[in-house]
């Protein structure tokens, strides 16, 4: 810490994590060791069959395959801290090194964001022109949108982490999570943050509004698409190809609408960690599992 204009400014952090209890903390951290272990296991699994396996060439398990390579470097930006902190004593974090995960943390959210999108659109695709799928979405284009939304989530990823870490934070240097995030570090500011939360908010809402207009506009035409089906097996299997993706999703924008479209003041930490989980840890350990227990496409090829 140093010492300006009467204030002690902080220049590092110390994690509180989950409990302080010896024992709950062994327990956490089996718990987070297992997941983790079934989260690179299941993503890292998904991406070899559909590698190795050439009738999972598709454009649509191409984009389930960059979503689990996604999942895998998110987990990894939370997980391996957790797990460290649950058995460390030192639980300190320079500002440095939490500008960095700051900065992964928000580049890989806004990435699984627009991701997303483009995946709707590629439901959208093969559900309403699908004699037309595989010429409308080929690799060049595929690849082009997975590299767009790594584009726009690390370009606001850049502008979030600039205007979070030109604040200064004063006082207690404890932050009472388990990662480094917007809520905890704003309460620990000492400067005025009028204007900086203008900017999170503008920044965050064009970015969902964007996405989330991609996501509805798809689905919008695909319930259409689908009701103009006139077989009910044909309206199932129709369905059945966006029912992972719509899970996922839900899963996803669910917990992210219910951290951030809350107030400051109605932040607490525990109900923060609790949320947090589901999109730092526990959406990228159930994705690999919604994309192929009831995928007999993947199935075909684990067997194989």
């Amino acid at each position: 810490m140093k010492v300006e204009e009467n204030r002690t400014l902080i220049t590092d952090f110390v994690l509180a994590g989950f409990t302080t209890d010896p024992l709950l903390r062994i327990i956490f951290f089996v718990l987070f060791l297992a997941s983790y272990t079934i989260t690179l296991t299941g993503n890292l699994g998904l991406m070899t069959l559909i590698y190795l396996d050439s009738r999972l060439h598709t454009p649509m398990y191409f984009f389930v395959g960059s979503l689990s390579f996604l999942d895998v470097w998110y987990s990894s930006v939370y997980t391996p801290r957790i797990l460290f902190d649950c058995v460390s004593k030192n639980n300190h974090m320079s500002l440095a090194g939490c500008a960095a995960q700051f900065f992964f943390s928000a580049g890989l959210a806004y990435t699984e964001c627009f991701l997303l999108a483009f995946m709707a659109y590629d439901r959208y695709v093969a559900i309403c022109n699908p004699l037309l799928y595989i010429t409308a979405m080929p690799k060049k284009l595929c690849a082009q949108l997975v590299v767009a939304s790594y584009a726009a989530g690390f370009a606001n990823a850049i502008a979030h982490t600039s205007n979070t870490f030109r604040l200064r934070f004063c006082g207690k240097n404890v932050i009472n999570y388990y990662f480094c995030d917007v809520a905890p570090l704003v309460k620990m500011a000492c400067d005025d943050i009028g204007i900086y939360d203008l900017i999170v908010s503008s920044l965050m809402g064009c970015s969902l509004l964007v996405t989330t207009a991609v996501i509805l506009r798809s689905y919008i035409a695909i319930v259409a698409a689908i009701i103009r089906i006139r077989s009910a097996a044909g309206r199932r299997k129709a369905f059945f190809t966006c029912s992972a993706h719509l899970v996922s999703v839900s899963l996803f924008y669910g917990s992210i609408l219910i951290m951030y479209s809350r107030p400051n003041s109605q932040h607490t930490p525990n109900s923060d960690k609790a949320n947090a989980l589901f999109y730092t840890v526990v959406n990228p350990l159930v994705n690999p599992f919604i994309y192929s227990l009831r995928n007999k496409d993947v199935k075909a090829a684990f067997k194989k």
